[in-house]
């Protein structure tokens, strides 16, 4: 049997699950598999690692065949792509963690570190809904809301702290004073509110949605606060940055059209300027992180060669 000499790993890890696999040169994924985030408080990033660096054995033994050149790892949270370093996880509790250099220590070849969403922005430009564009944000909305920001084709990171649009300042819902995005407009922001007004409990944003499509007036209010913040968050960035697209991803994306249409609609009656976004569903659905990962570690390859 032949030699693959290009492989690459990838890691996606997120607050529940982290997402890994090998992918080939010509996309192919070789191996996936998705396995729960370990949980320890003491020494969170390094039980993660410790979970990678079995990943990257048991693939390994399974593909003996398959050379694997480099690896793209991407987590959550505020990162130093410059340095490698996950600078800080409220949801999984490290701080200062040199990811890159100590996952280059356990597996003996260069790593591509970054962020999810600007990993699944990366995607979403280079083979997914962003293709084309190139003063474009890639909106991720679920659990909360991030970003991935490019301008004239060029992401903008801003030492890891760009794209964080999930605390951005927007009206609040009761008309006094304001309130940051993703407390109106995420998933589980969505989800929270109805419950709390309606004393009734949802699986998610969707039922919220089915309940408004039914006539239930609290969820036909809840979901239209979410639009109205949203759109708002969508014609700031459009007047401070020019941006020409947004592409919208993550759960609440699969409300398609009726999140798209109506958020059009008020985008359009907010901003003064000549520029109207054009805003589009992401293509690449859940594994645009992983997707992402492995096109950094195979970018990343390009520049580093193949191992002999």
């Amino acid at each position: 049997m032949g030699v693959c000499s290009s492989a690459v790993l990838a890691f996606d890890v997120g607050g529940t699950y982290i997402k890994a696999g090998v992918v080939d040169d010509s996309g192919k994924v070789l191996e996936f598999c998705r396995v729960p985030t370990p949980v320890d408080k003491a020494k969170p990033a390094e039980a993660v690692l410790d979970r990678i660096a079995a990943l990257a054995r048991d693939f390994t033994l399974e593909l003996p065949q398959v050379r694997i050149g480099a690896v793209g790892l991407i987590v959550p949270g505020i990162v130093d792509p410059a340095t490698g370093t996950a600078v800080y996880s409220a949801n999984l509790g490290w701080r200062d963690f040199p990811f890159a250099k100590e996952t280059e220590r356990r597996l003996g070849m260069p790593v591509a570190f970054g962020h999810d969403v600007s990993a699944a922005g990366d995607a979403e430009l280079w083979v997914g809904g962003a293709k084309g564009f190139r003063d474009v944000v890639v909106v991720i909305i679920g659990t909360g809301i991030a970003a991935a920001v490019f301008c004239e084709g060029k992401r903008v990171t801003a030492g890891g702290y760009a794209g964080e649009i999930g605390q951005a300042l927007v009206p609040a819902a009761s008309g006094n004073g304001t309130a940051v995005l993703e407390s109106i407009a995420s998933a589980a922001a969505i989800t929270h509110r109805y419950a709390v007004r309606s004393g009734n409990q949802v699986d998610g944003s969707r039922e919220v949605l089915a309940r408004a499509r039914d006539g239930d007036a609290t969820a036909k209010q809840v979901w239209n606060e979410a639009l109205d913040a949203l759109a708002f968050s969508i014609a700031q960035c459009v007047n401070i940055i020019g941006t020409e697209a947004f592409i919208i991803g993550g759960g609440l994306s699969q409300a398609g059209d009726e999140l798209l249409a109506p958020l059009r609609d008020r985008v359009d009656n907010l901003l003064m300027c000549y520029r109207r976004p054009e805003i589009l569903p992401a293509k690449l659905g859940q594994d645009a992180g992983f997707i992402g990962a492995a096109l950094n570690a195979r970018d990343l390859l390009v520049t580093t060669g193949v191992p002999s």
